[in-house]
């Protein structure tokens, strides 16, 4: 395996980009304080953080992207199912990586330590420069969105009005987030109950209907006519849709460091997290269409709330307000994640230095935080942002895959490394060929989409070989940033945190031999 460009001993010394030791004052105080990240995730908190982070406002407001594409409820169904059995492979593939290098920053560490810095950069620079800030944004506007529009109810909400809201929503979260991790968790926490009280409301409601005789379109007969000719290409666009539906199953091996026993909670988590989703969003559309034809569900912006104004009358109120809530927390378990992909990747040089730090009492990645929330407030002020998040969908989807190959390339790399599990490597091949026939339908059929987002991610290589790669700066740049970093460290009563040099597993895990 490659050495990240800036190894950093547990003193915390070697900042980035060359700029050599870092000034006394950068250091943990005391020069062995024990200020660290603490492990306060269980195994209730990291399911919150899987499932609050895939169950967004999607399958409350837009399922229908998958039922369009596939023409028929049966295929719909069909296509949930497998999207999710294909989600909990690649989850498995990440959870070895993610016990084999047990580090924060999720496929990050993993693609950085596997192929070299400049792959690991390039995945950090399109999170850091689009994927997170654009995705936080679109959330806290959804949630401003549901909020807001009770209030003008014979038109839609002031954009400004959206803006602000959103904003509002951000600060708050980002002080609870920077204020204690306890806080963030139990937020966490609190809301994916919340969307999943909500979800199961949907879904005892269909049963309902069910035992009414409401099954139209779940009998086999009815629920394979197809409202639009089947096509091959819009099958595969609905897998592909299938697919984002299920993203941030990955979120919790950014913040490895922080679970209690990593060793056995996150695949514990992933485990379990993973099914409960593809139960939830399958029978979720089965309840849709017991209560709404293809054709309404269609023309429906906002499912769940018609599917509540059909069946639960004058308590249809709870569908937006579970909405809302649901975006809340999707953006609180958001900022939580992305902060930790930001303080890794700075750890390990490839961002500033300050980001790699945390507050001496409360043990939060404040820079790192904060850089999070000012990426995506400047997102707000944009007029793309859905733009941008067409454009660099393609590149996210294509370190997933980028990921799982390197689960094969350091099994041959390093075959006697310690895995506390070890997967059969053909779920990572089943994985990968339905990786590439995917991304292949991708760049057959919106090729300068994904042109273009090659190209911002092609942005990062001249920004690694400067930045990074280039470490005989002049001394002057050197001096300059490490001012700059020490204002910021004395504003933030921030340090570097120690480090744990080789982690390994405590109890039986530690006689677990490998082949």
């Amino acid at each position: 395996m490659t050495v990240g460009p800036r190894k950093r001993s547990s003193s915390g010394s070697g900042g980035g980009g060359g700029q050599g030791e870092p000034p006394d004052s950068e250091k943990p105080a005391g020069g062995g304080s024990g200020v660290a990240l603490k492990k306060q995730i269980g195994l209730v908190s990291a399911c919150g953080i899987i499932i609050g982070n895939i169950i967004g406002s999607g399958i409350f407001v837009s399922p229908k992207g998958v039922l369009e594409n596939a023409s028929s409820v049966g295929v719909a169904i069909i296509v949930w199912v497998s999207t999710g059995v294909i989600t909990a492979i690649g989850a498995l593939c990440y959870a070895e990586l993610g016990v084999t290098i047990p580090k924060s920053g999720g496929d990050y560490s993993y693609v950085k330590d596997i192929f070299g810095g400049l792959a690991g950069f390039l995945r950090l620079w399109i999170a850091v420069l689009v994927i997170y800030p654009t995705n936080q944004a679109v959330i806290a506007l959804t949630f401003a969105n549901y909020v807001l529009q009770p209030l003008f109810p014979s038109c839609l909400p002031p954009e400004n009005g959206l803006r602000l809201l959103a904003a509002v929503c951000l600060l708050f979260l980002t002080w609870v987030n920077c204020h204690s991790v306890r806080w963030a968790t139990c937020v966490q926490d609190v809301f994916t109950a919340g969307k999943l009280l909500a979800l199961g409301l949907i879904i005892i409601m269909g049963v309902v209907q069910i035992c009414k005789g409401h099954y139209y379109w779940l009998e086999p007969v009815h629920s394979f006519e197809t409202f639009r000719d089947y096509d091959v290409g819009l099958i595969a666009l609905s897998f592909l849709q299938g697919s984002f539906a299920y993203g941030g199953w990955n979120f919790l091996n950014y913040v490895t460091e922080e679970l209690v026993d990593p060793y056995r909670n996150l695949p514990r988590a992933i485990f379990i997290s993973i099914p409960v989703v593809t139960f939830v969003y399958v029978f979720a559309n089965v309840a849709y269409v017991t209560a709404m034809s293809p054709q309404e569900l269609l023309a429906s912006n906002a499912v769940a709330v018609t599917f509540g104004e059909k069946l639960l009358g004058v308590m249809s109120w709870i569908m937006p307000i579970s909405v809302a809530l649901s975006t809340f927390g999707g953006v609180n378990g958001s900022l939580f994640t992305s902060s930790r992909l930001f303080f890794a990747g700075a750890r390990e040089g490839h961002l500033p230095r300050l980001l790699a730090m945390i507050h001496v009492k409360r043990c939060t990645p404040i820079p790192a935080l904060l850089f999070t929330l000012i990426s995506t407030l400047l997102m707000l002020c944009t007029s793309d942002i859905y733009t941008l998040i067409n454009y660099v969908g393609f590149i996210n989807y294509l370190f997933y895959g980028v990921t799982v190959a390197g689960q094969i390339v350091l099994r041959i790399k390093e075959p006697d490394m310690y895995r506390p599990i070890k997967v059969s490597l053909v779920w990572p091949v089943i994985y990968l060929l339905f990786w590439a026939f995917l991304l292949a339908f991708s760049l057959y059929s919106e090729p300068v989409v994904c042109g273009i987002g090659l190209a911002i991610m092609m942005t990062g290589v001249p920004v690694y070989f400067l930045g990074v790669y280039w470490e005989n700066k002049p001394q002057c740049c050197d001096v300059a940033m490490g001012k700059v970093t020490h204002v910021f460290q004395k504003f933030c009563l921030v340090v570097y945190p120690v480090m744990e040099e080789n982690p390994e597993p405590a109890g039986p895990l530690q006689n677990n031999d490998e082949d």
